[in-house]
């Protein structure tokens, strides 16, 4: 991902969009895990997916959720804080966070 500004070029790997996201996903409520392919789970940015679409990034997110609370809740404030978090720490803009709750956890 590149920004041209008036000094040159910045570019933005999709790794370190993917560790914003993974971040923002830790710290929000109701989420207990990532959820993402098994052979994998020692990586931080298990569950995430970075694409890209001409100058906007496109968010996938895989969760896991805790057992109680409103999925739909959650969902859109995971979506609305990584979309922000990212617009705002790299300046890309972000054309869609999809939310993906794979499994629903009651924790201890």
């Amino acid at each position: 991902m590149e920004l041209s500004t008036p000094l040159g070029r910045i570019s933005i790997s999709s790794d370190a969009i993917a560790q914003i996201v993974a971040e923002t996903v830790r710290e929000s409520y109701g989420v207990v895990a990532m959820a993402g392919p098994k052979w994998l789970p020692a990586r931080s940015t298990r569950g995430i997916e970075i694409g890209r679409d001409g100058d906007q990034v496109m968010v996938d997110v895989h969760v896991v959720v805790e057992y109680g609370l409103n999925l739909a809740e959650v969902a859109s404030t995971v979506r609305n804080r990584s979309g922000y978090e990212v617009e705002r720490l790299t300046g890309l803009p972000v054309r869609a966070v999809e939310v993906h709750i794979e499994d629903v956890r009651k924790t201890a």
